[in-house]
């Protein structure tokens, strides 16, 4: 919660944080990781001379229709996309689905060559840690976890119970959106609805 209410410049924080265990042995979800790749972005982007605060949108938000998103920042101004980022249901699908179409959005390539498979491969920390669930760029992966889906599918989980999940094998993106009020019930909803839709729709 600090990350979030502590009035902290939350990069500095993130990146003075002692080392927990050696690096590729523990796979554990903690709010630093994502923060420190945040860092590392306004760092790139700011030492190439570009607006930082810009940058999201003219990068990935304009150019695959995203109108209302909103990331918040600390009070120093840093984005806090690890939990305040604010989109609509819609947009959360069009985010799934330039993951879907490997990160090319109307034939233009918006994300790297290779970074959705990098993206939801299992990282090796959580490799060697027996729980292969959790990808190399904060996504997590079906392989084990308790979801009615085919392999290979993954999501972007949230707070309450907030998700976006891609099935590429069925090309779908189901999204859910929630507070925690009711969470778990929308969790066994979603569980079934998800199961409904695999009978329902196609494999490509």
């Amino acid at each position: 919660m600090y990350l979030y209410t502590g009035t902290a410049d939350s990069y500095l924080w993130a990146a003075t944080r002692p080392l927990q265990w050696e690096p590729n042995t523990v796979g554990r979800y903690r709010n630093t990781d994502p923060v420190l790749a945040n860092y590392l972005i306004r760092l790139a982007v700011e030492g190439r001379g570009e607006d930082y605060h810009a940058f999201p949108w003219r990068n990935l938000f304009d150019r695959i229709g995203i109108r209302g998103g909103h990331i918040q920042t600390d009070v120093y101004g840093n984005f806090l996309g690890q939990g305040y980022a604010f989109l609509s249901a819609r947009d959360w699908a069009r985010l799934g689905n330039l993951y879907l179409q490997d990160g090319v959005w109307g034939g233009e390539r918006i994300l790297p060559e290779g970074y959705v498979a990098y993206a939801t491969e299992p990282a090796p920390a959580w490799v060697a840690d027996g729980r292969p669930v959790y990808g190399g760029a904060h996504m997590w992966v079906n392989r084990h976890l308790s979801l009615p889906l085919p392999e290979g599918s993954y999501a972007m989980l949230g707070a309450g119970g907030q998700s976006a999940t891609m099935v590429p094998s069925h090309g779908l993106v189901v999204v859910r959106i929630g507070k925690y009020t009711g969470a778990q019930a929308g969790g066994q909803a979603l569980e079934a609805g998800l199961a409904l839709l695999i009978d329902a729709v196609p494999s490509l």
